[in-house]
């Protein structure tokens, strides 16, 4: 590779926070960040440092949902690097359906609290930290429920819809501050949120006859479009979404 492509896919020097971190996609992609070069801070709720995490990975605990909480850690991981270039908000959450409709708008509010509101909050925090670094890139990842209707949980369609939705908005209204938003849609990816559908013989073969590439991704799929955007490769990208589904939203008859 010469050293023009190295430069223009490369994080060097860069300060990045990867909101979700402790677990699946968003473990994935801070370890990712590290090794392409950024210094990176991983979020996630669970109170214990992720041991898959690389050791040049930051920690915090902390719930997205709180955006005071989140300010405060963006804040410090800011002043202490100097800079924030990359967000990557990756936290999310898919509660199962209760066995009736009590608590059902309940599920629905608290689905929307993390997966949208927090989306929105760290996208706020991180405004001014890129700003003063002179820009940066914000990455939402979304699914393809945020295009397609799933059965049995509609708060999770509704906060990944409005998402993909608040990518474009933002893309728009921090264009002034030099911060480009993209956000990156995956499909069927085996974490433990899927582990249900995936272990099921049956709802397995039903989920992957809808897609081109006929098995489940991994985490590790995600890595090459998040390192993308987030990169100078992606300079003139914004409010776009990138499908990593294995074909499944180009699949016809």
């Amino acid at each position: 590779m010469s050293d023009y492509l190295a430069r223009l896919f490369s994080l060097q020097g860069k300060a990045a926070v990867v909101t979700g971190a402790s677990r699946g996609i968003g473990l994935a992609i801070a370890n990712a960040l590290s090794q392409a070069g950024a210094q990176v801070h991983g979020l996630a709720r669970a109170p214990e440092r992720p041991g898959a995490l690389l050791p040049s990975v930051e920690y915090s605990s902390c719930d997205v949902g709180n955006e005071d909480d989140l300010a405060s850690v963006l804040d410090k991981f800011a002043a202490r690097t100097g800079r924030l270039d990359v967000l990557v908000n990756a936290a999310g959450i898919s509660t199962p359906p209760a066995a009736d409709d009590v608590g059902e708008l309940q599920r629905f509010d608290h689905t929307l609290q993390v997966n949208l509101r927090g989306t929105y909050a760290a996208c706020l925090a991180a405004r001014p930290l890129m700003q003063d670094s002179g820009g940066g890139a914000i990455v939402n990842i979304t699914s393809i429920n945020s295009v397609l209707g799933f059965p049995g949980n509609p708060g999770y369609v509704a906060a990944k819809g409005g998402v993909r939705m608040l990518t474009r908005a933002l893309a728009l209204d921090f264009a002034s501050s030099n911060i480009r938003v993209n956000a990156v849609a995956p499909g069927y990816i085996r974490t433990a949120m899927t582990q249900g559908s995936h272990g099921d013989p049956q709802l397995r073969a039903q989920r992957v006859a809808r897609m081109i590439i006929p098995r489940y991704g991994e985490p590790d799929d995600l890595i090459g479009a998040v390192i993308y955007l987030a990169s100078p490769a992606a300079a003139y990208v914004t409010g776009q979404d990138l499908f990593v589904d294995g074909g499944w939203t180009a699949k016809g008859l």
